[in-house]
């Protein structure tokens, strides 16, 4: 919701960059930032300052201590990082945020994160054992609990850290009536100072802790450099019962039959987001396993040793359920088999929301993170919609019932004035209702810009005033991260969008109504990100390969989406899509197309960084490799065609070497070797076969399966005609994937029209072997051809060939061979890219398990990292290879000789092939050389 531009960003190193850092800035009288993955929702991670990113190299887990269960973490180290970790030994980090894929150890520290979990495990301050910090003179420290005697000790000195443990507990003592009285009675809260931690600890004779003290203070009290942490057992096995309601009150009028049988955690989903994860190709799984059309699920976990206790538990819940006649059915998930979907969706329930929006009218965060007991949830809830009732707003409802915390989201466009008066109106309603419901107005994503300003009215004068002294004990002169938690700007200062200026005047290629959720233009396309930070997760699914080979923000989508942004706000923006900077942003874009699944928002990174190539083109014309690499066709046509002649350079160093230094691809890389036989050429001279009895098809022979790879489009074909289809081959032109690729978009445009020409005059299924070309009939023709009925009509014919083949083998029509492989025999799957953000690998998957006998594994291994003519480039197959390496390589490498390899991609079988030196299968090859005669 919020934008300031910082001074400048510092990546430290080591503890040394980040005093260094701090001594500059007090030198210059610069205020200092620190941040994680700033994935934090209420502006705390944006300010006039010099931004200190730790996400980037401190990221070292230094020490797991499995006897005495603590960990020594870095603040960059990711949640989900140390968790992997610490499950080798059984043991789990207890806070689980949704975004623990992504959101750092320090940044959780730094808002008192909590999650789903609460209700068991609390909050991170409570699992914080010490921290080694800066402080605002540039001095370092460790925060440890300490008993009197070392307090004392310590207080003797000079500097910051001398004075917190003189002066905070004369602070304490001159404060106790406003402490006693001016915190929310109710304990999941993460705003304000702790005071009340220090006060309890000085009463009670216990150890003086700063450590926790400075837990949720948002970067303002102390820069973070290391955190022991506590780690908590991980339970063997988890279940869940999923409540279907009729409406949202009655699935949290249900909550404490839930709380009543001791769950992990209670999680509710309104319609809103059940909608939304529909549309969604990564979350569509979930709709299959719900039962009729409920307006609200809630989910009820269970967590434990001991599977026979766990199965107790569902059964009282479900009884208590149905004797209180709560809900109309209870889906009951044992296994993480069944769970997969459930949980995907859950986690997920942020960035669905936020897909809603349209144009500037999107679901912010500023009434989000109230709490309030559970058992007054009900009576909260209604309070609170009839707040947002009155001011005619609409919002979607998720979170944690079992800690009375619910995520609340109006839809606001701040770039209204009048809507913007609203929202501060809501926010002043809903602050008022937390406080006479003794509740929090933050409970576990902090103050911020959205919230720090109602701190004074909510915690009272005097307890306000002593947080104001506790700011200015840790930070004389007001450096770390200023106007957050006390001394805030108006809640509407820096709204983004409200600053944003209208888009600059820019004529483009492609039609964005199709990739930018309906709204016009590129830059809708691009602002469609919210800054979630999904695309900044690592070591599952595609999104984003750069960047998790890079660790840099600007190679993320959200980086790239940012500056694009930026970009299309210029005045000329033609000329601002043509920079320099904004090219290196955007040239390590793979174009996997993950972010448009992977992405909640589904911003497009490919199909917008076509467009932006198209404009740089326009200022600075086309490089020559470019042109060859978009003219891919006519190169393998030609090739193929003087076989074997045109393989000698990749035979021949002085010749490759020739090639790669004119045309900058690098001299590592193998060149694909042409094929004198091609598919055409095959096709054309075959036997014609029997009239099919499943009537005509087309197969679309894409550039490489026609010229460098004709075996497999030979098998589809055989396979195809086998099972009674009439296939005609699609072979005169191409379908303009490449030329896309590079911005040639008006070649790209014109082959596109040639081939809708030649396949709208067909009928029957249009079925390719090449993803990347078959899956282009859709969203690519879409934007380059925008609503002509027959591009609608040949994109709803396209489908892999895999899907027809499953069908036939179902139904008899192709039978394979019984004794083909030994029981047991494995298939190492990788998908393509293109495939899994369009269309999924579902239908491979299935082909796969076709075959006899066969353990067939799918990796979830990312991209491949070749992605076309990226990893032919010079200057980008260090980070192609880097790519490969992340999980594809080692996978492949771990598996025993006898494994087979299957691959769907051109590219993805290239780079298993370079990167491992084992050869990857086509998923038709397999099965025609197991089809029975």
């Amino acid at each position: 919701m919020y934008s300031i531009v910082p001074r400048g960003v510092v990546a430290p190193r080591h503890v040394g960059d980040v005093v260094a850092a701090l001594e500059l800035a007090a030198e210059h009288g610069v205020p200092v930032l620190p941040r994680g993955a700033a994935t934090s929702l209420a502006g705390q991670t944006v300010a006039d300052a010099v931004v200190l990113d730790f996400s980037r190299h401190l990221d070292r887990i230094i020490e797991l201590d499995p006897r005495a269960r603590t960990a020594r973490v870095q603040p960059g180290v990711v949640q989900e990082q140390l968790n992997r970790a610490a499950s080798a030994h059984g043991l789990m980090f207890g806070p689980d945020t949704s975004t623990a894929n992504r959101a750092t150890l320090g940044g959780m520290i730094g808002n008192n994160s909590a999650g789903s979990g609460s209700v068991r495990y609390g909050m991170t301050i409570d699992h914080v054992r010490a921290l080694d910090v800066v402080l605002s003179d540039a001095s370092t420290a460790r925060f440890e609990p300490v008993d009197a005697a070392e307090r004392e000790r310590r207080a003797g000195g000079s500097g910051v850290e001398a004075a917190l443990y003189r002066e905070l507990p004369r602070l304490v003592g001159a404060s106790r009536a406003a402490i006693a009285t001016g915190f929310p009675s109710y304990w999941r809260r993460a705003g304000g100072y702790r005071l009340d931690r220090l006060a309890d600890a000085l009463d009670s004779g216990d150890p003086f802790d700063l450590a926790t003290f400075v837990v949720g203070s948002e970067g303002t009290l102390a820069v973070v450099t290391e955190a022991t942490v506590g780690l908590v057992p991980k339970p063997a096995h988890t279940v869940i019962a999923v409540g279907h309601f009729r409406s949202t009150a009655a699935a949290i009028a249900a909550t404490d039959d839930a709380l009543a049988c001791d769950p992990a955690a209670v999680e509710l989903m309104d319609r809103t987001i059940l909608d939304l994860s529909r549309q969604k190709i990564e979350y569509a799984a979930l709709g299959a396993i719900l039962h009729d059309d409920p307006d609200a699920l809630l989910f009820v976990s269970f967590s434990g040793e001991d599977p026979a206790e766990l199965a107790g538990s569902l059964e009282r819940l479900t009884a208590l359920w149905k004797r209180h006649d709560h809900g109309y059915h209870t889906l009951l998930a044992e296994t993480p088999a069944q769970q997969g979907a459930l949980l995907k969706v859950r986690k997920a329930g942020l960035g669905l929301l936020m897909a809603a929006s349209v144009g500037a009218n999107r679901p912010l965060a500023f009434v989000e993170d109230t709490a309030v007991d559970p058992a007054r949830l009900v009576e909260f809830t209604d309070r609170f919609a009839a707040v947002l009732d009155r001011h005619g707003m609409r919002a979607g409802f998720y979170g944690h019932c079992s800690v009375g915390c619910l995520h609340i989201r109006p839809f606001v466009d701040l770039t209204r004035p009048d809507e913007v008066a609203k929202m501060r109106a809501v926010a002043e309603e809903v602050r008022d209702l937390v406080a006479e419901f003794g509740g929090a107005n933050s409970s576990e994503h902090g103050d911020g810009l959205a919230r720090s300003e109602f701190n004074r009215r909510l915690f009272g004068d005097d307890l306000y005033e002593a947080m104001r002294r506790v700011k200015g004990i840790f930070d004389p002169h007001d450096r770390l991260n200023p106007g957050k938690i006390v001394d805030a700007p108006s809640m509407t200062d820096n709204l983004r969008d409200a600053a944003l200026p209208p888009p600059g005047r820019l004529r483009t290629a492609l039609d964005f109504t199709v990739v930018s959720g309906g709204e016009s233009g590129m830059r809708g396309a691009a602002d469609r990100c919210m800054n979630i930070g999904l695309c900044r997760k690592s070591g599952t699914g595609v999104m984003c390969p750069s960047y998790m080979a890079t660790r840099r923000e600007e190679d993320s989508t959200r980086g790239r989406a940012n500056a694009l942004v930026k970009a299309l706000t210029e005045p000329d923006a033609a000329a601002a899509l043509g920079d320099e900077r904004l090219h290196e942003v955007l040239d390590l874009c793979l174009m996997c197309k993950a972010c448009a699944s992977e992405c909640p928002l589904g911003v497009d990174m490919a199909t917008l960084k076509s467009e932006a190539l198209h404009q740089r083109h326009a200022t600075h014309g086309v490089p020559a490799r470019s042109k060859v690499f978009a003219g891919i066709r006519a190169l393998n046509r030609l090739g193929a065609a003087t076989a074997p002649l045109s393989n000698l350079p990749g035979r021949l160093p002085p010749l490759r070497g020739l090639i790669g230094r004119r045309l900058g691809i690098a001299p590592q890389r193998p060149l694909p070797v042409f094929a004198r036989r091609t598919l055409p050429r095959w096709f054309r001279r075959r036997s014609s076969p029997a009239t099919g009895s499943r009537g005509p098809l087309t197969l679309l022979a894409d550039s490489f399966t026609s010229f460098t790879e004709p075996a497999i489009g030979i098998a589809a074909v055989e396979l195809l005609e086998r099972a009674g289809w009439d296939v005609r081959l699609e072979s005169g032109g191409c379908c303009g994937r490449a030329a896309f690729s590079k911005g040639l978009l008006d070649r790209a445009r014109e082959q596109a029209s040639g081939l809708v020409d030649a396949l709208a005059c067909t009928t029957g299924p249009i079925v390719g072997v090449e993803p990347s070309c078959l899956l282009t009939l859709g969203s690519e023709h879409r934007t380059l051809l925008g609503d002509d009925p027959r591009v609608a009509d040949v994109g709803s014919r396209a489908r892999l060939v895999d899907e027809l083949l499953v069908e036939a083998i179902d139904d008899g029509s192709l039978r394979l061979r019984e004794d083909a492989w030994p029981a047991g025999k494995r298939i190492l799957f990788h998908g393509h890219c293109h495939q899994k953000a369009e269309v999924g690998t579902a239908a491979t998957v299935a082909l796969l398990e076709r075959v006899p006998g066969a353990e067939v594994v799918e990796l979830d291994a990312g991209c491949c990292g070749m992605a076309g003519s990226f990893g032919f480039e010079a200057e980008h197959y260090e980070l192609s290879m880097r790519v490969g390496e992340d999980r594809l390589f080692p996978a492949v490498r771990a598996e025993p000789e006898a494994t087979v390899v299957v691959a769907t991609g051109v590219s993805c079988r290239q780079q298993i092939a370079h990167g491992t030196t084992r050869r990857a299968h086509h998923p038709v090859e397999l099965i025609r050389a197991l089809l029975l005669p």
